[in-house]
């Protein structure tokens, strides 16, 4: 009799175990991404290039507009925040232009990585201009009493995105720099924020021993960041930035003829370029 009760449960809890298993399998993969707003659709989506046309007054005097059309753009992720010399932002580009989007968060690259096409629904946020470069975010007053367009809460910026697709990486190629239209400002407002590289040139304090981005005091630093010069090339008209809590801050810069590959922002008809790791420098061939 004992024994017999023994099947009895023995059964009852394989059967309980197997229906409990049943009820924790991993949920169905509906190919939606668990960031962002998935209910988005791809209408009335415009161009960066003609992004950039609407708001060129904005943009060129560094001010400030609220989006209140309903457009969207869609572009591919070029640079985010992954070795830390670029913060808080995405960058992307839709073949027609590249522009900056403000984000107050970390670890952007963990959602966004290089070569992610994004979805970015622009009404009611806000358009605005930095030394004349576009980017997207909302407003910010600062301590002085100056208002321009800085990050979005995650809050805000989770509701106007969509993650369109898998990321390919290998989709993300820089343009080469053409350095005889570096002082051409329609080469400028074109190109500015975008993934370029240039060609052959040499960091001047390059001894093999200064490194990019000290913190020490033995350079003069810009909102933390180190600005430095090419050799034969006026420090007015193009920079490598580096900031100081970049990965790759404290790294020796390399001696001789470099190619430098980042993203090439502005700040007024200056080229700032932004490296995305240290693997955007490599000895020229």
């Amino acid at each position: 009799m004992r024994q017999f009760k023994y099947i009895i449960i023995t059964l009852v809890c394989t059967l309980l175990a197997s229906c409990m298993a049943d009820s924790f399998d991993a949920p169905e993969d509906t190919g939606l991404s668990p960031y962002g707003n998935n209910a988005l659709t791809e209408s009335n989506v415009i161009t960066i290039a003609q992004l950039k046309t609407q708001f060129a007054s904005v943009i060129g005097n560094s001010g400030m507009k609220q989006v209140t059309d309903d457009i969207k753009i869609k572009g591919t992720v070029i640079a985010n925040d992954i070795q830390g010399n670029i913060y808080n932002e995405v960058i992307i580009d839709d073949g027609t232009g590249a522009f900056i989007i403000c984000v107050a968060q970390g670890g952007i690259y963990g959602y966004l990585p290089e070569g992610q096409q994004v979805l970015i629904d622009l009404k009611d946020l806000y358009i605005g201009g930095y030394g004349q470069q576009g980017e997207l975010g909302m407003p910010y007053t600062s301590a002085s009493g100056s208002t321009y367009v800085s990050r979005m809460n995650r809050f805000i910026w989770n509701d106007h995105f969509k993650i369109l697709g898998k990321a390919t990486p290998g989709s993300v190629t820089p343009i080469d720099f053409d350095i005889n239209r570096m002082k051409d400002e329609s080469y400028l407002e074109e190109n500015c924020g975008r993934l370029m590289t240039i060609h052959g040139v040499e960091i001047s304090g390059a001894d093999g021993k200064s490194v990019f981005a000290p913190s020490d005091g033995s350079v003069t630093l810009t909102a933390n960041c180190a600005n430095r010069s090419f050799k034969g090339l006026s420090s007015s008209n193009i920079v490598l930035r580096t900031s100081t809590y970049a990965d790759f801050a404290g790294n020796i810069m390399p001696t001789g003829k470099v190619n430098v590959t980042g993203v090439f922002t502005r700040y007024r008809n200056t080229w700032q370029i932004l490296m995305r790791t240290i693997d955007d420098i490599q000895p020229a061939q």
